[in-house]
């Protein structure tokens, strides 16, 4: 395998010619206004004639242990022995995620299916109902990571990249084929929960009304206290983890949105009636030790291989929460990983990977996913 890559910015040009031209895949990670630059897909197609070339926009680009904004992340990779195919499907409204999902995993179903990378619009999907969809039909052994597109802080307008130019509403699936190729995943988070635990007595898929019989958002603001004038950017400090019933995993919720008229939070992902949740809060130490972990348990899948390439996926709300510290996550990855590993990635607004080796794929917020390549 050999990985190439470039950082792309206003005072540093692409220089396409140093990419490999026998390329399978080329990942375009970067910041909206970057991404959408007239002749980015045109000239990464024209040296790399033969490559799937997929990515999306931002909320920090991630190369090697640095993080970037306002940059694109151009990542090459040259298999010795592993095919490439990509499914794409627009989603035109939100209730068509779980068949989007569907679509897609049917599209790339083939022999030798190793894995499926996923990348998402961030803001015009059902993420939930995506992931569900994803692995429904899924073959034992083979598993989804990715995550959803993201536009800084903005929230405005996120665009998906499938051997075209950038767009919105698109759903981008790679598919890794072979015998030599052995993948690793984790996903951890690293949030402190706090507060009593609540059952989900009304809500409606990624929208929650009530906790224990009261208002959601008021229980929430009572916690937040100062905080919740900033609401809904000062959620992204205090996400919700959420376990259903029967369930012994968590997973993490972000809050999007809040409505005072009809006193109702809107999440990244579904809140279902009866879950139980609680509030959680950042530990700067926990947050950093969590993407090391998740890098560790990687290590532990490729059996003693040595990761040969990794896909880095975190959050928004992490990197709004370590600030200038926010390197230390990368920096603990690739230290784990080792120097041999290319290191590529991008803060997202949802992670989607399994909570273990041999579980399904789910959606997270908060989280830093790894996915980790080798071949041999």
């Amino acid at each position: 395998m050999r990985v190439v890559q470039q950082v792309v910015s206003s005072d540093t040009p692409l220089s396409a010619e140093e990419l490999p031209a026998n390329a399978q895949l080329v990942l375009v990670f970067g910041a909206r206004d970057m991404l959408q630059q007239p002749g980015l897909f045109e000239s990464l197609r024209a040296r790399c004639a033969q490559a799937c070339i997929a990515g999306c926009s931002t909320a920090g680009e991630i190369c090697g242990a640095s993080v970037n904004d306002g940059t694109v992340v151009v990542t090459a990779v040259e298999f010795a022995d592993t095919r490439v195919r990509m499914a794409t499907e627009t989603v035109a409204h939100p209730q068509d995620s779980r068949a989007v999902g569907q679509a897609l995993t049917t599209a790339l179903l083939d022999e030798g299916l190793r894995h499926i990378l996923v990348l998402s619009d961030g803001l015009h999907v059902n993420g939930s109902e995506l992931v569900q969809g994803l692995r429904g039909s899924l073959p034992a052994g083979v598993n989804v990571t990715g995550g959803l597109a993201g536009d800084g802080a903005d929230f405005v307008q996120t665009v998906v990249l499938a051997n075209g130019p950038a767009a919105s509403g698109q759903v981008v699936a790679l598919g890794f084929y072979g015998d030599r190729l052995h993948v690793g995943y984790g996903s951890v988070g690293g949030w402190d929960v706090f507060g009593p635990e609540r059952i989900v007595t009304r809500s409606e898929g990624n929208v929650l009304y009530g906790l224990d019989g009261e208002s959601a958002l008021q229980l929430y603001k009572t916690y937040l206290g100062p905080h919740a004038a900033d609401l809904p950017s000062s959620g992204l400090l205090f996400p919700m983890s959420m376990r259903l019933p029967g369930a012994d995993t968590t997973v993490v919720r972000t809050i999007l949105a809040v409505d005072e008229q009809d006193q109702s939070m809107t999440f990244a992902g579904d809140i279902p009636q009866g879950a139980t949740v609680q509030l959680m809060k950042a530990n700067f130490n926990r947050l950093v030790d969590g993407a090391i972990d998740a890098a560790q348990v990687n290590q532990s899948q490729l059996q003693g291989r040595a990761a040969q390439w990794a896909v880095l996926i975190s959050c928004v709300g992490r990197k709004l929460v370590l600030k200038q510290r926010i390197e230390e996550e990368t920096e603990g990855v690739a230290a784990i990983l080792g120097p041999q590993a290319a290191l590529c990635g991008f803060y997202s607004y949802g992670e989607i990977a399994p909570h273990g080796a041999f579980t399904p794929c789910e959606l997270h917020n908060q989280t830093m996913t790894v996915t980790t390549f080798a071949e041999g």
